[in-house]
């Protein structure tokens, strides 16, 4: 079956996929020209994010969702600022992980967590985030691209609040959240592809209201829950050329007080 990490990486013009992923990917495009730019635009505020949170002494990170690795990953963009930083990765995907291993083989500041998201009592307790992480500090937690993927009925909102519970006072929380406020047809089209592709994932689009609610605990720092391409771009590689694919993901980072 397609899976969205693969997916994602075909996106970014990534070679850990299979001609399903492919297949999904190009129906996807052509129902929504221009998603790949969103993806490359979500893929620059990662490393923005990153690069964010280490100007303000975080030095370990807890990527939830974090795919198959691909240029400037978390762990290269922060040891890059400061190389004592450590970082857990965390996917359920398979390919995701096996390739996270084969990079990280020999960083011992850097480790890969096969889970599920919805389970962060068993994610915060492995071994590999109670032998790197010390949460009783500071950390900076990603969850990009992947509250979306969390129906209503199974509580977004509380899913973060567990995560949040457990990180100490001056964490800060990296979010984006795909959304239909600023979109069309097109979108309705590419969502009914991965409604009929079989993927075990599926999107639910949540307004700017409801992406901010999910930052409950998190005071969302400036400019705000805005367009992903809109958060403290540093340049025209961190903007598509095309305004509406800005604005399909927002983007925001809130901190734990």
């Amino acid at each position: 079956m397609p899976s969205i990490a693969r997916t994602y990486d075909f996106m970014l013009g990534g070679g850990h996929n299979f001609a399903v992923d492919r297949a999904v990917g190009e129906q996807i495009e052509h129902a929504m020209p221009g998603l790949r730019d969103a993806a490359r635009v979500n893929r620059a505020f990662l490393g923005r994010a990153v690069r964010f949170m280490t100007a303000r002494g975080i030095r370990q990170f807890l990527d939830i969702g974090s795919g198959i690795p691909t240029v400037a990953n978390v762990h290269e963009v922060a040891q890059e600022q400061d190389p004592e930083c450590r970082v857990v990765y965390v996917d359920r995907d398979p390919v995701a992980v096996a390739h996270s291993e084969l990079i990280l083989a020999g960083n011992d500041r850097a480790a890969i967590v096969q889970a599920d998201m919805r389970d962060p009592e068993k994610i915060l307790e492995s071994p590999q985030v109670r032998g790197l992480l010390e949460l009783e500090k500071p950390v900076g937690l990603l969850m990009l691209l992947m509250l979306h993927w969390v129906p209503d009925e199974s509580g977004p909102l509380d899913l973060v609040g567990r995560y949040g519970s457990a990180l100490a006072p001056g964490s800060f929380l990296a979010l984006t959240h795909v959304t239909g406020d600023h979109q069309g047809e097109n979108l309705e089209e590419a969502t009914d592809v991965i409604k009929e592709s079989r993927s075990p994932d599926q999107v639910t689009l949540r307004t700017h209201s409801q992406v901010a609610e999910l930052f409950a605990g998190f005071e969302i720092v400036e400019p705000g829950l805005v367009g992903c391409g809109e958060w403290r771009p540093s340049g025209p590689a961190d903007i598509s050329a095309a305004a509406e694919m800005n604005m399909l993901v927002y983007a925001g980072i809130g901190r734990k007080s």
